[in-house]
């Protein structure tokens, strides 16, 4: 039988990243280790694997979210601004050109949906409706 081990990160108010050992509790500081795990999921906005999704100027408060595609290759970025960011994943060189998609309401009061395209994506954006 081959078990697999379960290792939450997160990331803090104080703009950290760390990862802990489950049942244990403790917290890995080995970035060795670190480095050496595949995440099932990834909704951080910090580590090595992300540092492309800053801007030049983007403060650390201005990304807030982030959430890996189920197939692994593709991040998307939400921030302040009500821009909605899609790149490939990883992305560790810093500043990646990317797609960039303006969240705006469209003619239809009900519904948001917003085309978002690039050399190799296609993205749509839906607001639930409020029934």
């Amino acid at each position: 039988c081959k078990f697999s081990v379960v290792t939450p990160q997160v990331s803090t108010g104080s703009y950290k990243r760390q990862v802990y050992e489950v049942p244990s509790g403790k917290q890995l500081v080995d970035q060795a280790v670190i480095d050496r795990i595949t995440w099932a999921t990834w909704t951080s906005v910090l580590g090595d694997e992300v540092i492309g999704i800053w801007s030049r100027h983007a403060e650390k408060a201005d990304v807030n979210c982030a959430c890996v595609s189920h197939s692994g290759i593709n991040l998307v970025t939400g921030d302040d601004f009500g821009m909605v960011k899609l790149f490939d994943f990883p992305c560790p060189e810093k500043f990646v050109r990317t797609c960039f998609c303006m969240v705006t309401a469209t003619s239809t009061v009900d519904s948001r949906v917003l085309p978002c395209f690039s050399r190799t994506h296609l993205m749509e954006i839906f607001r639930p409706l409020n029934l």
